[in-house]
């Protein structure tokens, strides 16, 4: 177990752990490249077909292997050596960026080849998002520095999204989409060293077989009442709110009248939104309040979502979507921080394929829906009416809201 050193201030004390610094590092390096081929991506499938349909079935195809593949992958991850597997993935995501560089500029990229490489990057990610998160309490070593570890980690994400759409920008300005997939394939290297200077004890393996190791986490899962309320909030908001993400190209466009450097701007000021949730919930040490964060962010993500769809100038489009950023991102980190502070170690592969099954795999269908409705009844009328839909469920949470928090304080220590 490393040490960790008092000097560092309570919302940064998971950084005093070696391990864990060699870890943010790399991911900060590689969360950065995946953010611009993320944008770069939507610009250029907006650019070649102008169809908005077309964006949301690119984002279903990058996203619904986690919901397919991802719980089954979270048993078998449970069973390996974690570090070894995910420096093996990182690889594998490599090559598929260069890849999608080298169609790009030959010219080769088409409608076909974008949903296959799309698909292929949303099973690596159903490896690598749950191999990463499940690591991150084995780099800290001590289970009460794990959410703070898990929301600098978040930190780290919005950070990301904050400071990548808007580069990618810039980089489409100056150059091409390829070269934006290629400085993404570049970015896997530093986590894959950061991974290399790691030395911790690996955590323990789940024994049995496959089928055994699935059955009992999703046993887990359905008579555990908070983890079940949680994951069905997690699955709701990023079904309705997260739709935006497809949309955004639409918009930037269409309806302010912008280019790439525009559609940026937009993505950024969602990020921004979301830094800020999770430098929030780094301070934050309360399992009931983070409970009680997770009510208020489904809440902000329905308004959000709706101001923006009705937003006819910009810099209230901004406000709006840094407003959505803000609560999506508290929504997703927070349950992502309750679900592991209360799964058994044992559990925790499968837990986090649960969760980032749920969170990309609804996110996914929710872009899908979005992105053809929005060719019926256009991107404001398609965005407006996901935010009513949230508002529903959402004052069906707050009725639960007294239970879940008593069960969250309950349940906390279970992993430990």
């Amino acid at each position: 177990m490393t040490r960790p050193s008092s000097r560092l201030p309570a919302s940064l004390r998971a950084l005093a752990h070696r391990n864990f610094r060699f870890y943010f590092a790399g991911q900060a390096v590689s969360i950065l490249g995946s953010w611009i081929q993320q944008v770069s991506l939507s610009w250029l499938v907006y650019r070649l077909t102008g169809s908005s349909a077309l964006l949301g079935v690119t984002a279903f195809c990058a996203l619904i292997p986690q919901l397919v593949v991802g719980p089954l992958a979270g048993a078998w991850i449970d069973r390996q050596d974690k570090k070894k597997w995910l420096i093996g993935v990182q690889a594998l995501l490599a090559l598929q960026a260069f890849a999608l560089a080298i169609l790009t500029w030959t010219e080769l990229i088409g409608t076909g080849l974008i949903i296959g490489m799309s698909l292929a990057l949303g099973v690596l990610n159903s490896f690598d998002t749950p191999l990463r998160q499940s690591l991150i309490n084995s780099f800290v070593g001590r289970s009460e520095d794990l959410p703070n570890a898990l929301a600098l980690n978040a930190m780290l994400f919005n950070a990301s999204r904050f400071i990548g759409p808007p580069l990618a920008g810039l980089l489409l300005g100056l150059t091409s989409e390829a070269l934006c997939f290629a400085i993404n394939g570049l970015s896997f290297v530093a986590l894959v060293i950061g991974l290399l200077r790691i030395e911790s004890r690996p955590p323990a393996r789940a024994t049995g077989s496959m089928g055994e190791v699935f059955k009992e986490g999703v046993a887990y899962v359905r008579h555990t009442w908070p983890v079940r309320t949680l994951i069905l909030t997690l699955a709701m908001v990023n079904l309705t709110a997260s739709a935006y993400a497809v949309l955004l190209p639409v918009f930037a466009r269409d309806i302010f009248g912008g280019d790439a450097g525009t559609l940026g701007v937009i993505w950024g000021a969602a990020g921004c939104g979301a830094f800020l949730g999770t430098v929030f919930l780094a301070h934050q040490r309360g399992h009931g309040a983070l409970a009680g964060t997770v009510v208020v962010g489904s809440a902000i993500s329905a308004v959000s979502v709706a101001a923006f769809a009705l937003a006819g100038w910009m810099p209230l489009a901004l406000v709006a979507m840094a407003g959505l950023g803000f609560g999506i991102s508290t929504v997703n980190v927070a349950i992502n921080m309750l679900l592991q502070s209360m799964a058994p170690e044992a559990l925790r592969g499968r837990v986090v394929s649960f969760f980032s099954s749920t969170r990309f795999g609804f996110d996914a269908l929710g872009g899908l829906v979005a992105g053809l409705a929005a060719a019926w009844l256009g991107a404001r009328y398609t965005l407006l009416l996901e935010g009513v839909v949230l508002a529903g469920f959402v004052g069906l949470l707050i009725t639960w809201r007294h239970r879940l928090r008593a069960e969250v304080v309950a349940g906390h220590g279970a992993g430990r």
